[in-house]
């Protein structure tokens, strides 16, 4: 019975030793790993396509595909961009996503259409929607009374909760990590927006990028806009890592 006894521990003390060191392992993997294929597209798709470099667009589109994104994930991609960087730039990048399709079914090349976003709950005002996803992203409660811009012209408050918040990111074609890899990648190309892109990269900690994988992002950045263009997201990560003490 001793000798039983004595086992039945043993085996109970390796299983919490081998589970415990399995789940450091996993979690030393998830904050190191590196952007997939299909999220360094989508930073790629969303920089060229806020620049207007459509030639270039082209290319990343083909790759995209190439990487696995279906044919409604780049179409949202491409929608989800104009709430950054205007209508005229989301249309044309929608016009070359049109032309490589195109081109690709006349070479015989079958992309996968995937999935349609699904039907929002409408129950909760659309105000209050927006509300509480802005509220899921920042991982802070949403102040009562307006101040700042928000007070100073409270209509870009209204059209930020009910049509970014809740007419954009409540769609599922992407998740909320996807929508902010657009985001971001929009503001740090259109440039002299450092407070939002701020705001962004430290919602993009809470979704669930890593550090290292926005460390990646600037990296992918610097190809699309330069060296110089990008120095400026470079700057803002730092105080972003460095104020979270990730750095």
């Amino acid at each position: 019975m001793k000798k039983m006894k004595a086992y039945v521990l043993t085996a109970v003390i390796f299983c919490i030793s081998f589970f415990s060191s399995h789940s450091n392992a996993q979690q030393m993997t998830s904050d190191n790993k590196s952007l997939n294929d299909k999220e360094k597209s989508i930073i790629i798709i969303s920089s060229l396509a806020a620049k207007g470099d459509l030639d270039k667009l082209k290319t990343g589109l083909q790759e995209g595909l190439d990487a696995g994104l279906t044919v409604n994930e780049i179409k949202e991609v491409l929608v989800h961009l104009y709430a950054y960087c205007g209508f005229p730039r989301s249309i044309r990048g929608l016009q070359t996503f049109m032309e490589v399709l195109k081109d690709r079914v006349a070479k015989g090349i079958n992309d996968t259409t995937g999935k349609a976003a699904s039907p929002v709950n409408t129950d909760d005002s659309k105000y209050e929607r927006g509300k509480k996803v802005l509220g899921e992203l920042t991982k802070m409660p949403q102040p009562k009374t307006l101040s700042g811009y928000s007070a100073f012209a409270p209509v870009i408050d209204t059209f930020l909760k009910e049509h970014l918040f809740a007419d954009i990111f409540e769609r599922d074609v992407l998740s909320y990590a996807q929508r902010e890899l657009v985001t971001i990648s929009v503001i740090a190309t259109i440039g002299n927006a450092d407070p939002m892109l701020q705001s962004h990269l430290g919602i993009s900690l809470n979704v669930g990028i890593t550090s290292e994988q926005l460390k990646e992002f600037v990296k992918i950045i610097k190809t699309t806009v330069g060296k110089k263009n990008a120095k400026s997201a470079v700057v803002v990560l730092e105080q972003v890592l460095k104020s979270r003490q990730l750095q």
